[in-house]
């Protein structure tokens, strides 16, 4: 709490705060490095040793209440019901077209199937969607989304859904097939595609 509240402390600073010793809070906060909440970094400070900074990391930061999940849903209801069913549709196609450009532009120079799987995969993960891909024994690829950053929003619209399984066809081409085998927002515990080869 403190670190979230004072943005980055050092351990004797934090120590102080507690009541109690920098060593004792020095050692609380490599805990908290231990399990990724945490992070610190060293920053001049004149004569001697370089001080040592604590903050929280983007793990540390999501222990604390966010309720975007529960706005963005209100956002799109208010849409649908002030501007209608078209006006949401207008908005989830404008993100897609704006998505299928990155990703296009992310892959250029990306040749054959499993390279623009592979590059799709490290774009989603770093959306937040904990992907990763394998070939599996029948010679086709799986590509697992381990977690959704717009469940909410998915499950109030899935419009985004289908958008999200457009763009995976047109930016991995007209010889790719991609099907959606298990989706996170009908009961299954991730999302994943099964990708093939168009002439398989």
């Amino acid at each position: 709490m403190l670190l979230k509240m004072h943005g980055s402390l050092t351990a004797a600073a934090l120590g102080d705060r507690l009541g109690t010793t920098g060593e004792a809070a020095r050692q609380q906060l490599v805990r908290l490095a231990d399990e990724g909440l945490a992070v610190a970094s060293s920053e001049p400070a004149g004569v001697g040793r370089p001080t040592r900074i604590w903050k929280l990391t983007a793990a540390g930061h999501s222990r604390f209440p966010d309720t975007h999940a529960a706005l963005t849903v209100q956002v799109l209801e208010s849409v649908r019901s002030v501007l209608g069913e078209d006006a949401l549709e207008r908005i989830i196609e404008k993100r897609e077209d704006e998505t299928r450009a990155q990703y296009r532009a992310a892959m250029v120079g990306c040749t054959g199937l499993h390279e623009r799987v592979a590059a799709l995969t490290e774009l989603r993960s770093g959306e937040g969607y904990m992907a990763s891909w394998r070939e599996t024994d029948d010679g086709n690829l799986l590509l697992v989304e381990n977690h959704c950053p717009i469940c909410a929003a998915a499950t109030s619209c899935q419009g985004f859904c289908r958008a999200e399984l457009n763009i995976f066809r047109d930016v991995l081409g007209p010889e790719a097939t991609v099907e959606r085998a298990e989706h996170l927002v009908n009961g299954g515990h991730r999302c994943s595609y099964v990708i093939r080869e168009a002439d398989a």
